[in-house]
């Protein structure tokens, strides 16, 4: 058994990846008796974080929100800087870290007090977010984002509005799987209970997202993970533009834009880029952070959006 202070620290994080556990599930990821948890969780109300506890059957413990934050954390000015800094990292402002940013902030998220909610909604409101990968179609609601991700991590039922392309808006009830981060977008994988099939859902085309407090086991995905899934459903969609270029420099040096395109060796020393989408000036971008010449094969029009952006830079002065 793991001593007292590592054990407490262990369910701490526990309590904090999870919105709940049931009793027996802590003590067995512990290794200790029910009794032993019991202890463990009044060691942690003893120092201020607010677990609770649910009698029954099913009962088991969670992490609250409380009057204030926890202690030895961070402090109010701390946490309303990371909330804030890590809305904007969700919508991209640094590529990569879109997801552990977001998980980042549904941890703080979950135990802020309301005064501190109220400070971080001001901050927000008044901030401009932007991103280096390009416009997004639409911007996020980062409350939406957290429902979705709250919903995904709890295993719970999550019922929003969808408007899917060339169709009307109608309601959705799902059972959420993974949040998924890609290009300029977010997307939900989750199994639709309306459809009884797994779907892949935009994130700027979903709103108010609710989750019902309705529990459930979760499903075998039909592919390796997530993020293949979405991959699969967006290369099988028709896309205004598909874009292929060959591109003078070695595979690996595009590894950087694995997430986002499909990278062929054709040679030592070349390589085939093709990307789908609906608009061109992603592709340039992506195209000029290789820092290697290229030959564009298709569309005809992405060769005058590179010129374009040719001239315009030969212009700054």
């Amino acid at each position: 058994m793991a001593s007292t202070g590592s054990r407490t620290l262990r369910l701490l994080s526990l309590l904090q990846t999870h919105r709940y556990w049931t009793g027996q599930e802590l003590a067995e990821r512990l290794e200790v008796s029910p009794r032993t948890l019991r202890r463990d969780v009044d060691r942690l109300r003893e120092l201020g974080y607010p677990v609770n506890a649910h009698r029954g059957v099913d009962g088991g413990y969670q992490l609250a929100a409380g009057a204030a934050l926890p202690p030895l954390v961070v402090d109010d000015e701390e946490a309303v800087a990371l909330a804030v800094g890590m809305q904007a990292a969700t919508q991209g402002a640094v590529a990569g870290i879109e997801e552990p940013a977001l998980r980042a902030l549904t941890k703080v998220v979950q135990v802020m007090p309301p005064r501190l909610r109220k400070r971080v909604d001001a901050l927000r409101g008044v901030t401009v977010a932007t991103t280096w990968g390009g416009r997004r179609d639409e911007p996020l609601d980062p409350e939406a984002l957290i429902v979705v991700a709250q919903a995904c991590r709890d295993d719970e039922r999550l019922e929003f509005g969808y408007t899917a392309r060339a169709a009307e808006p109608a309601l959705r009830l799902v059972e959420p799987h993974r949040l998924v981060p890609l290009g300029r977008r977010w997307y939900l994988v989750a199994y639709d209970l309306h459809r009884h099939d797994w779907r892949t859902f935009r994130l700027d085309r979903l709103t108010e997202p609710r989750r019902t407090g309705a529990r459930f086991r979760p499903r075998e995905l039909p592919t390796a993970d997530a993020a293949d899934f979405v991959k699969q459903g967006i290369r099988g969609r028709p896309a205004t533009y598909e874009v292929e270029v060959v591109v003078f420099a070695p595979a690996e040096r595009l590894a950087h834009l694995d997430r986002w395109a499909v990278i062929e060796p054709d040679g030592p020393d070349r390589c085939v880029l093709r990307m789908s989408g609906d608009d061109l000036d992603w592709p340039v971008f992506a195209l000029g952070s290789c820092g290697a010449e290229f030959e564009i094969r298709s569309p005809a029009e992405l060769t005058e959006r590179v010129r374009e952006w040719g001239e315009r830079f030969t212009r700054q002065r």
